[in-house]
């Protein structure tokens, strides 16, 4: 699954275009590995962006419940997301906001961190292409990372709601 399937594509301009596109050409554990090397590295800086837009009450099962599971379990869970697999948690995980998605991915992160989550194994190595699109987006500014994560993050988890068609989309105004 792409991170431009299902909505408009938000990152903005050719460089944000590009990263977007060679995240989706990477593999689901590729993406998950690329993921957590950014949280690592921007984690403090991504979260933050809209601290009260994130309502992590709205997603206990991804915040709280998800920590008592298997290594295995966990993920699992993170790839049916990654793949927009119609499953429990790829559906919650699909209902939230952006900002809420955002969130779940920077908790995670630092779960790993915190040996609470399944991890990346001790002498794990980064391929090139993840390496390099960690690079490129740590080439970005704020503004750019940003509309790359939102693109990405709400891309991913099972929805079956459709964006609801615009005036331009249908050629008619709306009745009220």
């Amino acid at each position: 699954m792409t991170a431009s399937d299902n909505k408009a594509e938000q990152a903005l301009g050719d460089r944000t275009h590009k990263v977007v596109e060679a995240f989706n050409k990477l593999d689901t554990d590729s993406k998950l590995v690329w993921f957590y090397l950014v949280y690592k590295k921007m984690g403090s800086s991504i979260t933050p962006a809209a601290p009260a837009a994130a309502e992590p009450e709205l997603s206990p099962k991804l915040l709280s419940d998800y920590y008592e599971l298997s290594d295995e379990q966990q993920l699992n869970i993170m790839r049916e997301i990654v793949n927009r697999q119609d499953t429990e948690y790829s559906r919650i995980y699909g209902a939230i906001k952006e900002n809420n998605q955002l969130l779940v991915w920077y908790a995670w992160a630092i779960g790993m961190d915190e040996k609470k989550i399944v991890g990346m194994p001790e002498n794990y190595k980064a391929s090139e292409p993840i390496n390099n699109l960690v690079s490129q987006t740590e080439g970005l500014d704020f503004e750019e990372q940003m509309s790359i994560f939102r693109t990405i993050v709400g891309e991913m988890g099972y929805t079956d709601v459709k964006p609801i068609e615009t005036q331009a989309q249908t050629g008619k105004t709306s009745s009220l």
